[in-house]
């Protein structure tokens, strides 16, 4: 072993240009900037071998970002191992659209930078940020614990009957297919009987030092997306922007590289003490976003104080990348032929002719969004024979006595509890809605029982691939956590 190297760089990847907004059904068009998105690389040279990590405030990574972003690293500076850049998203829902390309599929008379534009801008971004934090390696330390913090809810409720079978419960491409589970459902219901899941509360914390002991910055990873202010308007980088500002109130100027953990069936949102937090947040006289950050600078300063009293120098890296196959959540011929009638019946209606231009586009793009989640069942239909497999490239990182692992999906969190039961490690970091080469990415890998209960985020709208494959995804990282531990 050698003496590790830490190197760490940060860049704005806000855009004052309107630029779309994804994750909504809807597009949305930036309407000024909330707070800063952020691009943060760490680079960890352990001599053998290196491992580059990167966290955008994006929605998801796709559109061949990452390939963007490996290309103008190369270009920078050829001496950089461009695979070995493990790229993540936080899924913010108020990040900009770096996947929209060419013309839209719906009229829109609002003016914007186009998806192209901001995902070059975007990609310079991160690549000058991998290149500087490169150039910067210098030799430091490493730290490690996990602390607790609630952060993430349950997001999935369970109800005694099948919602679909309700008096005026419609079927539509939009929102999926619900039945017993329905993701956001009221929870005062009389029929309300259960979260599908419960919640991960865990903080798994990687601190640096540099040569004299002084913490320089720490990836934090938490499993929960970063979706409080998600109908916003503006550009914002959630929660992680008020973790930002308390966790550097604290602890000095440091960089600080979000992950967020397994977290598909979790988010910010808690959905049956609504009043109770209301009156929570106006005694404390903060938001919500503040109230969460409060609680993980808690974690992120009690970890630290002794965390910091095991500081390594010298730490075996190792960084392996594989592609793995998983197999596809397979479309059945009942629902290609359903989707095939919706989407018949959804193409005879029209888009809007009255109201305001920001109102044409809401409902135009929510048309247009429902008849792309219909084709592409279709389309998926129509591939799965000669494509039963979906190829992911996977990342596991050994640095020390702690391992990361990568994934692409809104990964359910049994999947996450599954792949740390049975590590070899102290501690395994999950990292979800990593990037990954190629225009696709993201989808939810839903669990068996989210299948059962069915809803958003469980439907075939929303995944490529299916607990069969969730399984796969487990064995196929469990094995690789053994070969980089040696």
């Amino acid at each position: 072993m050698e003496h590790v190297k830490i190197g760490w760089a940060t860049r704005d990847a806000t855009t004052t240009e309107p630029v779309g907004i994804p994750g909504q059904f809807h597009l949305r068009i930036s309407e000024g900037v909330l707070d800063p998105l952020t691009v943060t690389a760490l680079v960890v040279d352990g001599g053998d071998d290196t491992a580059i990590f990167l966290s955008a405030d994006l929605v998801v990574i796709r559109s061949c970002l990452l390939d963007l972003v490996r290309e103008k690293v190369g270009r920078l500076n050829p001496e950089i191992p461009v695979l070995k850049i493990l790229m993540n998203a936080t899924h913010s829902h108020t990040g900009g659209d770096h996947y929209t390309s060419g013309s839209d599929d719906f009229p829109c008379d609002l003016p914007r930078y186009s998806g192209d534009e901001y995902r070059e801008f975007l990609a310079t971004a991160c690549a000058e940020a991998v290149n500087e934090a490169w150039t910067a390696r210098a030799p430091g330390g490493v730290a490690w614990g996990y602390g607790h913090a609630v952060v993430a809810y349950s997001r999935r409720v369970v109800y005694f009957d099948d919602v679909s079978r309700r008096p005026g419960a419609t079927r539509d491409s939009a929102a999926g297919v619900n039945g017993h589970a329905r993701m956001y459902g009221n929870t005062n219901d009389p029929m309300f009987s259960h979260y599908e899941a419960g919640a991960d509360h865990f903080v798994n914390l990687l601190f640096t030092f540099d040569a004299h002991d002084r913490l320089t910055g720490a990836i934090i990873n938490v499993p929960c997306p970063s979706q409080v202010s998600e109908h916003l308007w503006q550009l914002s980088a959630d929660y992680w922007h008020d973790v930002r500002v308390a966790v550097r109130r604290q602890f000095g100027d440091i960089f600080i590289l979000p992950q967020c953990a397994a977290a598909g069936d979790l988010s910010p949102h808690i959905l049956h003490y609504k009043q109770a937090l209301a009156r929570r947040l106006a005694l404390k006289g903060m938001t919500e976003r503040q109230d969460i950050a409060e609680r993980i600078t808690t974690a992120f300063g009690e970890v630290l104080s002794w965390a910091r009293n095991d500081i390594r120098t010298e730490v075996p890296v190792r960084h392996a990348v594989e592609t793995v196959e998983l197999s596809r959540r397979l479309i059945t011929k009942e629902e290609f032929e359903e989707d095939s009638r919706m989407l018949e019946e959804l193409n005879k209606q029209q888009f809007a002719t009255e109201g305001t231009p920001k109102e044409r586009l809401i409902h135009d793009s929510f048309l247009a969004a429902r008849r792309k989640r219909a084709q592409s069942v279709i389309d998926r239909y129509r591939a799965q024979d000669a494509n039963p497999k979906l190829p992911m490239e996977l990342h596991v990182i050994r640095i020390g006595d702690v391992a990361f692992a990568s994934n692409r999906f809104e990964l359910y969190m049994d999947y996450m509890h599954r792949i740390q039961a049975r590590s070899p490690f102290e501690q395994t970091f999950v990292v979800q809605l990593a990037g990954v080469p190629g225009p696709d990415g993201g989808t939810y890998l839903p669990t068996e029982r989210a299948v059962w209960g069915k809803g958003y985020g469980a439907s075939r709208y929303c995944n490529h691939v299916g607990p069969e494959g969730g399984q796969e995804l487990v064995e196929q990282t469990v094995r690789m956590l053994n070969d980089v531990r040696g």
